[in-house]
């Protein structure tokens, strides 16, 4: 048998028994959409498993249990959906399992301790309400440097710099 045959084989082998290491090698090979990469979508579910690897074989690394909680794709392989939390944590999780629908996370700088939601998209306008850190919000549309949420009860407008589950410079309407 040739060296070849053999080098062959063990890749083989290998990419069958390694799937994850084979889609972190080559990312777009297994492409299921067209869709961009990376890109946000939130959870389906409140109860969301993160595997190790894109396949049920791989062993759970934790649960998420927030629907509607933002998320990052970052790969796709077949059915599975690499992703990123706002903490910067990668796992591999069914597509299934998430959502389109565009939320976003409330986040702090420095010392604050809450968020200002404002009526219009300026530091000038009234403040409507105080968010939390942490709070999940419909991202409705975004306008230069701010975004128009619901929040519970509340609609209003807070900087993009204060949410996690939507890019810079994104356009969003």
């Amino acid at each position: 048998m040739s060296l070849r045959v053999i080098v062959s084989q063990l890749m083989l082998c290998v990419l069958l028994v390694c799937p994850a290491a084979w889609a972190d090698s080559a990312p777009e090979r297994f492409r299921d959409t067209d869709y961009p990469l990376p890109r946000f979508v939130s959870l389906k579910s409140d109860k969301v498993y993160v595997r190790a690897g894109p396949s049920t074989n791989y062993p759970i690394e934790w649960v998420f249990r927030r629907e509607g909680l933002p998320v990052e794709i970052i790969q796709e392989f077949e059915t599975w959906r690499k992703i990123r939390d706002h903490e910067g944590q990668t796992g591999w999780v069914h597509k299934l399992l998430l959502s389109g629908k565009r939320t976003v996370l409330t986040r702090t700088e420095g010392d604050e301790k809450r968020i200002a939601m404002h009526e219009g998209f300026a530091d000038t306008s009234r403040i409507v309400a105080y968010v939390e850190p942490m709070v999940v919000a419909e991202l409705d549309k975004c306008v230069e440097q701010w975004c128009r949420l619901q929040a519970g009860l509340y609609r209003g407008w807070v900087e993009r710099k204060f949410l996690f589950g939507i890019y810079e410079t994104e356009e969003f309407n």
